[in-house]
């Protein structure tokens, strides 16, 4: 029975142990490769590196995906803008790259999703954007997702009621793809180390460490404990993105990438507050406006700005949430108020710096450089690509590596979870039942956990009050919460409000509600005592006050101020 062998299917536990064990392993004897960066970027070059049979060590300052990485349109798409750049190349290989996530390496946790291109006027752009869009699914091989198809305006409105009838003449829709990109990440990271890589969070690059001018590794401070420790690694490979210049600062300055920094904000609001089956893409004056569907809610953006201030914790503005509201509502009959928006995120798009002023026309193209022997730095390019960029950097290094390397193979290793994962789709039905639970919910958490929902729904048969949902965060359950300490890396309560469920931006309180719960379900594995537990929900109700105070303020100075009113709970101690 499909049940029994979902029991049975494991991956390795992201638990304290590991992590303890995991900093043990790196300084136990050099590594082969010493990986800085936890984001998407960070994490497949760590799955890179160990699927090639390396010795590989990851570490990274805060959370899987803290920064930009959980902060994005949730999208792996091939960049339809940039045809019009005629960047034909950066296309093709995105759109490659969007299929693999689709079809074999994550299907568990990414899905095509519709896009409307809402047309203005009746032939010429008809014919140009339709062009494009036909262009567009033919570098894409049409693998995994619908081909596009051209509807009149009664046609585009049965499909997206909620539009205003004045806002188009016809329209174009397409389909593109959708990732949870925190759980994704995760789950790269989770991946490789099944495949033997060495992975911890908390754990924050101070210094390098040197023989001559060659970089032999790195000291590393866990924050959890204050222990400072000394990793030696034959290569390592800087994947920290926004913070790749001040990874270059400890080198001894700036070298051959330079990083420019481009907010990004999004605003979520409740699913029933647009009528529609699609999304929708819409040029504005400085980007392009989505709006797109995500389970019970839709995520609305993106602004494209320049950010030059707190890089931990960029701040959106009420003027950037006023940008996106307006441009929304150019479009929709019935207008988005502030008090409609349940969730604001901000990140930071890594740009490689060029001649232009405008970060909108930065290249998303990235870059691979070695500024000094024995460290290699790649930056740059874009979240669905990000396996291309992680297999350019192994690459970068193998050849200073003492034998002889196989090349790449993460285009057929399918991330934890998705094996087994159309056996488990397919037998829902025969789960919930088994369970007890609602067929909702298991297809619910079959989108986040794949072919592992058996070591949840196990949680759930020991203890069935686990199989409650959580305050003020019903798509979630509590077992979900214990899971995510005991298998997926999480070691705080933002970890687990913020990147392992979505509860920050999808619950109307931002997860204030569940905080308590949380940390008292998950305070036994991770060894906290009641001092603690509390410190922990201070701090996360501290971080949404201020969150929510920065998204008052008029401008971007203004909101990072308030922003910085909450410290960051991973403060660390000096060693």
């Amino acid at each position: 029975m499909w049940s029994e062998d979902a029991m049975s299917r494991t991956a390795v536990r992201l638990d304290p142990q590991q992590r303890a064990d995991a900093l043990r392993e790196m300084t136990r004897e050099p590594l082969d490769v010493l990986v800085i960066g936890g984001g998407v970027v960070g994490a497949g070059a760590a799955l890179d590196a160990a699927t090639r049979g390396l010795r590989v060590g990851l570490v990274e300052a805060r959370d899987y995906a803290a920064g930009t990485s959980s902060r994005s349109s949730k999208l792996v798409h091939g960049g339809l803008r940039y045809l019009e750049q005629l960047d034909f190349g950066l296309v093709r290989e995105a759109l490659r790259e969007r299929s693999l996530i689709l079809n074999r390496l994550c299907p568990h946790l990414a899905r095509p999703v519709p896009f409307l291109y809402p047309l203005t006027h009746r032939v010429w752009e008809r014919f140009y954007v339709g062009s494009g869009v036909l262009l567009y699914d033919t570098l894409g091989g049409r693998h995994g997702v619908p081909s596009h198809r051209h509807l009149t305006r009664r046609q585009a409105l049965r499909e997206f009621p909620s539009l205003r009838k004045d806002a188009l003449v016809g329209a174009i829709q397409y389909y593109d793809g959708q990732v949870d990109d925190a759980r994704h990440t995760m789950m790269l990271a989770r991946t490789a180390a099944d495949y033997g890589a060495h992975v911890a969070t908390s754990a924050r690059v101070t210094g390098f460490l040197r023989e001559g001018d060659r970089v032999t590794g790195a000291r590393v401070l866990d924050l959890e404990s204050g222990e400072q420790v000394e990793v030696e690694a034959r290569q390592t490979i800087n994947a920290a993105g926004v913070w790749t210049d001040d990874i270059q600062d400890m080198v001894g300055g700036r070298g051959q990438i330079n990083v420019r920094a481009s907010k990004g904000v999004h605003i979520v609001v409740p699913r029933d507050r647009i009528r529609s089956q699609t999304g929708i893409i819409s040029r504005t004056e400085k980007s392009v406006l989505f709006i797109i569907p995500w389970d019970s809610h839709w995520i609305i953006g993106t602004t494209d700005t320049d950010w030059e201030l707190d890089l931990a914790h960029p701040a959106a503005s009420r003027s950037d949430v006023d940008y996106l509201l307006d441009h929304a509502n150019a479009l929709l009959q019935t207008p988005l108020t502030h008090e409609d928006v349940v969730g604001v995120y901000a990140g930071l798009r890594p740009l490689l710096s060029g001649e232009s002023d405008d970060t909108s026309q930065l290249s998303r193209e990235h870059a691979v450089v070695s500024p000094v022997a024995g460290l290699v730095m790649v930056a740059g390019g874009k979240y669905t690509t990000y396996r291309v960029m992680a297999k350019d950097a192994v690459d970068a290094v193998v050849h200073s590596l003492p034998r002889k390397v196989p090349p790449c193979c993460t285009d057929t290793i399918p991330l934890v979870g998705a094996e087994g994962w159309a056996a488990a789709w397919n037998s829902r039905e025969q789960l919930a039942e088994e369970s007890g639970l609602h067929l909702a919910r298991i297809e619910h958490l079959l989108r986040r956990y794949g072919s592992l929902i058996g070591e949840v729904l196990a949680l759930v048969a020991e203890r069935p009050e686990l199989g409650e949902p959580l305050p003020g965060a019903p798509s979630y359950l509590r077992a979900e919460a214990c899971y995510a300490a005991q298998a997926e890396g999480a070691l705080h309560l933002d970890d687990i409000l913020t990147r392992r469920t979505r509860i920050s931006i999808e619950a109307t309180d931002r997860g204030v509600s569940a905080a308590e719960d949380v940390a008292a379900l998950v305070a036994p594995v991770l060894g906290w005592s009641d001092e603690q537990a509390k410190n922990e929900v201070e701090h996360y109700r501290a971080r949404v006050a201020a969150e929510i105070d920065s998204q008052q303020q008029p401008d971007d100075h203004t909101a990072d101020a308030a922003r910085l009113g909450a410290a960051d709970v991973r403060m660390g101690r000096s060693a």
